[in-house]
């Protein structure tokens, strides 16, 4: 009776310890998940490009200020139909037939004020970021080497310049970045109603972007804004900025 009454009380400890390993194997496993399947949805999920701090500056991530600006949601939908880097208004406002640019107006709100005068000789953009000198033509005219080179090299103490920038902070922008100061609502110069910027030149008005095409480079005309190519060895002003990603 003793040995039957043994062998009962060695089964149940036998049953109960296999509940407990269990317990333990299903709540390991629950708490690994919990864990691991978030990371593991956050690295397949394909989060567009500014949802994170991809610039790797100092200013932590860019998650809010992209989310502020173009409406994105990480959680939902980061990556919506239009892409990650929607085009903004043109800034054309009078429409001439149903549906052109003037009558849908498509594209990223400016903001308002578009511009920001530092006081130290440079206009933020609060549209896009960039920093541009105020002083758009300092430099004078130049031929494309020249003008890439001598954007390069400015330096506070030139053109009017207080913000403490030293050698190769400031740049030639690239075409895109030249042509995104556009108001084609506006001619000679086109840029948008009360922008803070001086010696906007006019007729000529060719601005070199740093943007190469052959033996030849973009220019923007800052009258009408239209964007076309010329030799580099031909002369035109140069407009530098700073900042972008």
């Amino acid at each position: 009776m003793m040995k039957k009454l043994l062998i009962q009380m060695k089964g149940k400890q036998e049953e109960v310890t296999m509940i407990f390993k269990t317990l333990v194997i299903r709540t390991c496993f629950l708490l690994a998940c919990s864990i691991l399947l978030p990371t593991a949805v956050a690295l397949s999920q394909d989060y567009c490009e500014g949802n994170f701090d991809y610039d790797q500056d100092q200013d932590g991530s860019d998650a809010f200020q992209f989310k502020t600006d173009f409406g994105r949601s990480v959680f939902t939908n980061p990556c919506p139909p239009d892409g990650p880097a929607p085009v903004e208004r043109t800034g054309q406002t009078i429409s001439d037939f149903y549906c052109d640019d003037g009558y849908l107006q498509k594209g990223v709100a400016w903001p308002n004020p578009r511009f920001t005068d530092n006081g130290n000789g440079t206009v933020t953009d609060t549209l896009t970021g960039l920093v541009w000198l105020k002083d758009a033509s300092c430099l004078g005219v130049r031929t494309w080497v020249q003008a890439v080179s001598d954007a390069s090299l400015l330096t506070a103490g030139y053109c009017g310049l207080t913000d403490n920038s030293w050698y190769y902070d400031w740049r030639l922008p690239n075409v895109k970045e030249l042509q995104s100061l556009i108001d084609f609502g506006q001619y000679a110069p086109a840029l948008p109603s009360g922008h803070p910027f001086v010696n906007v030149q006019h007729n000529p008005a060719l601005y070199w972007s740093s943007t190469r095409i052959g033996d030849s480079a973009w220019y923007v005309e800052m009258d009408s804004g239209y964007v076309f190519w010329d030799f580099k060895y031909n002369s035109h002003y140069a407009w530098p900025v700073r900042g972008g990603h």
